[in-house]
Parts: C-alpha cells; sequence; structure tokens
C-alpha cells in the first residue's frame, strides 16, 4: 500500500476527509520541528495535539517553529 493509498483508507475509516497537500506538508514539517527541537518521540505526539486543538496544519507549525525558536 503506497502512503496516500494509507491516508485515503485510514482518512476514510475515520469518517475524515484526507489532508490536502499543504496539509500534508505542514503535517511533515511539524513532526520534523518537534523532532528537532526535543526528541524523535515529540513528533508523533506533536501532531496528535495539533490535531486535538483548533490549529491548522499550518498554525501548529508556527507554534512548534515559534517554540523552536524560543
Amino acid at each position: 500500500m503506497t502512503v496516500e493509498e494509507w491516508i485515503e483508507a485510514f482518512a476514510r475509516e475515520a469518517g475524515v476527509a484526507p489532508p490536502t497537500t499543504s496539509e500534508i506538508d505542514a503535517l511533515l514539517a511539524l513532526a520534523g520541528v518537534a523532532a528537532r527541537s526535543s526528541e524523535r518521540r515529540a513528533a508523533p505526539i506533536t501532531t496528535w495535539l495539533a490535531a486535538r486543538s483548533s490549529l491548522s496544519p499550518a498554525g501548529a507549525l508556527e507554534v512548534a517553529e515559534r517554540l523552536s525558536a524560543g
């Protein structure tokens, strides 16, 4: 199964729309910032927290970049 097929299938099973290309890019960048700014384990937890929040993927990335810089 390709990554695109996985995302599509998981989204369908979860009852949500799959992320757009720009959302995927922001989520991957968010995970990267979290992993580099803390430890690798921070990446999946940070993306989970972003998903539970009212932040968009781009907004969550802004928060992570601010925390990383600060």
